[in-house]
């Protein structure tokens, strides 16, 4: 009888052991999700913060360089992408296209000597390359924060039990291949020749 009850006690024992394991393992995960959803809520942050300054941006361009209307819609979808996006990958995908519209924006701005000395768009500059330097740092720490994640949620023994419990892997924030290759710049002396 005392040698069962000694059984008994070592499986209560054990059985506590790894439900404290478990739940530990469980916390530790819920964690460090809700650490990776705050660091994508300050890149969505960024991201529309830029989005609301690009059509003063694009107000500014227009009323010298109006006959840029390929770059001015590519804008326009791209803004339109960010709005409507609905999951982080749509609105990663959204950000790349922004990126690329505004590289693409950038460009044509050298071709006009007028707008780079007016005072309101170099305003407006000065703000969007501060909001892209946030963008920068919120998504670095987006992707410390889904790195640190997705080693938990990929190592033994906690790949045991997360995929069971809903925890799957993160996507990262990664640059466009383009944004890789520098936008190509001409300094002409005057309007660009929109037919070209």
């Amino acid at each position: 009888m005392r040698g069962g009850l000694v059984v008994v006690a070592v499986l209560a024992v054990l059985v506590l052991l790894v439900g404290g394991w478990l739940v530990g393992g469980y916390n530790s995960l819920v964690q460090s999700r809700t650490t990776v959803e705050t660091a994508w809520a300050q890149v969505e942050n960024v991201l529309q913060r830029r989005n609301d300054l690009i059509p003063n941006l694009v107000e500014t361009v227009k009323g010298i360089a109006g006959q840029e209307q390929t770059v001015f819609g590519q804008i326009a979808d791209a803004r339109a992408r960010m709005a409507g996006a609905r999951t982080p990958e749509q609105t990663m995908d959204a950000s790349r296209q922004m990126d690329t519209a505004l590289g693409r924006l950038f460009v044509v701005v050298e071709n006009y000597p007028q707008l780079r000395s007016s005072e309101n768009f170099m305003r407006l500059q000065d703000e969007l390359a501060g909001t892209e330097n946030r963008i920068s740092i919120e998504r670095g720490r987006y992707n410390d924060a889904v790195r640190d994640y997705n080693v938990k949620v990929q190592t033994f023994p906690t790949m045991l039990y997360a995929r069971m419990f809903g925890f799957t892997p993160k996507p990262f924030f990664e640059a466009t291949p383009e944004s890789k290759t520098p936008p190509r710049v001409q300094f002409n002396t005057g309007p660009r020749d929109s037919t070209k």
